[in-house]
């Protein structure tokens, strides 16, 4: 690809996301997300291979699809109460609405499926902006609308997101399928501890995007998208062999690693809320 090309994509990208983090006008927040989605599409497409057309076709009706309803439960909510300001989303449908908008947006169950078929059909970088970069913007306003949003709903949609997240990954070879389900349950985690600890929420998405970056980095250097690769490449070198199977126990939330961190802290938020049956089958789930 043309370098001015490409420095315009990602400066693209940039300003995206950095309007959706500034703007408090739906209108604002609904551009930055539109800017971003068609800045990532030619990176995307660029292998011109038919599984990238593929992909980049699938992620495009799904983001499509949920600006749509995004903007829609703006406009809902702006003609029932008279407010465009992101904070001041008072009527629930709206809030609902706006829930599921980003939960299609962000890949979370059971409106995932995308997020696994896209992922596996992406070169490596570009599955590392999809799996970082592109989450930043929808958690700035899910941060944003958490008093607003329905506590019951996210934790639903949380705990729907571990057991996929877990039970997907287990009979997957493919290492970005792999990724793509550790993305599901990692967000999982994250929606259903933020109505009642956003912190703990900023703090798991912090250390994802620090592990999930790690991860991709070196299976670039191994140049390898399946597991078996992986094995073999342990003779030419072991120390960043080590180094990936541990990110990869850190991503599942293995103790005593870092990624196990944040699922403790969440733990025991949940407990303290007397929410104990979410708490044990999360816990269960990450078993897995």
């Amino acid at each position: 690809m043309n370098p001015t090309v490409l420095t315009i994509l990602i400066s693209s990208l940039g300003l995206g996301t950095t309007l959706t983090f500034i703007g408090s006008h739906w209108l604002l927040v609904w551009m930055g997300l539109e800017i971003n989605t068609l800045a990532i599409i030619p990176l995307m497409i660029r292998q011109h291979h038919p599984r990238a057309v593929e992909a980049t076709t699938k992620y495009f009706i799904t983001q499509a699809t949920a600006s749509a309803l995004l903007l829609f439960a703006s406009i809902t909510n702006a003609w029932t109460s008279g407010e465009w300001s992101l904070t001041e989303m008072i009527n629930p449908t709206s809030a609902t609405l706006a829930l599921t908008a980003l939960a299609l947006k962000i890949g979370l169950a059971p409106l995932h499926f995308w997020l696994p078929e896209v992922l596996q059909g992406l070169d490596l970088t570009t599955g590392l902006i999809l799996s970082t970069w592109q989450k930043l913007a929808p958690f700035a306003i899910l941060l944003q609308l958490y008093p607003l949003l329905n506590p019951n709903l996210l934790l639903s949609l949380g705990i729907l997101s571990t057991i996929i997240g877990g039970w997907g990954g287990l009979n997957q070879t493919q290492l970005r399928k792999i990724l793509a389900y550790s993305s599901i349950a990692n967000l999982g985690w994250m929606i259903t501890i933020l109505h009642y600890a956003p912190n703990l929420t900023l703090l798991n998405l912090i250390l994802y995007i620090i592990m999930t970056l790690t991860t991709f980095l070196l299976f670039k250097i191994f140049n390898s998208t399946k597991i078996n690769s992986i094995a073999s490449s342990s003779t030419k070198s072991p120390l960043l062999s080590i180094n990936t199977l541990l990110t990869l126990l850190s991503l599942g939330g293995l103790p005593p690693l870092s990624g196990f961190m944040p699922k403790w802290l969440i733990l025991q938020e949940l407990t303290k809320q007397s929410l104990f049956t979410p708490a044990t089958i999360m816990a269960l789930k990450t078993l897995l």
